[in-house]
């Protein structure tokens, strides 16, 4: 197994764990928050999916957008299913991508996001978007903790 499928197993396990995280919410706690400042649950999951598509675009371009007009903006997330039908196709995208760089690409690719304070090259990049996926799961499980909700078991 060489480096470009170990990331790929990787962000398809954490994608998985999410998804059965994410699955085992009540829809009639979609709205829930802790705080006022925090993100809903939904938003947290809109969140997470759109922020792939962003640092997929990011990748192409080799560093941070001018601009980004996010696919999921207008959307009204009206169900689960129905957010993770739509992010699908960018969710190919995003991993047939990754299948296309080569090994060396991953340590020869610079992604530079020096506004928000680095550059790394693609290897660093795509392990950052697994853990950014990571740590908001983290962060619902904590939610459902705080709401008093069942907890589905990741480590499976």
């Amino acid at each position: 197994m060489n480096g470009i499928d170990l990331l790929i197993l990787n962000l398809e396990e954490v994608r998985r764990r999410s998804i059965k995280v994410w699955s085992g919410i009540p829809e009639n706690m979609l709205d829930w928050k802790p705080d006022a400042q925090a993100l809903s649950i939904k938003e947290m999951i809109r969140h997470v999916l759109e922020s792939e598509h962003y640092y997929y675009l990011a990748i192409l371009n080799r560093g941070s957008l001018l601009s980004y007009d996010s696919p999921f903006e207008n959307r009204v997330f009206s169900s689960l299913e129905d957010e993770l039908n739509f992010a699908k196709m960018y969710r190919e995208l995003f991993l047939n991508t990754v299948k296309s760089f080569t090994q060396e690409d991953l340590s020869n690719v610079k992604i530079d996001r020096s506004d928000v304070g680095y550059v790394r090259n693609l290897g660093d990049m795509l392990m950052r978007i697994a853990y950014h996926e990571s740590v908001h799961t983290g962060q619902l499980l904590d939610y459902l903790r705080t709401a008093g909700i069942d907890r589905p078991k990741v480590w499976d």
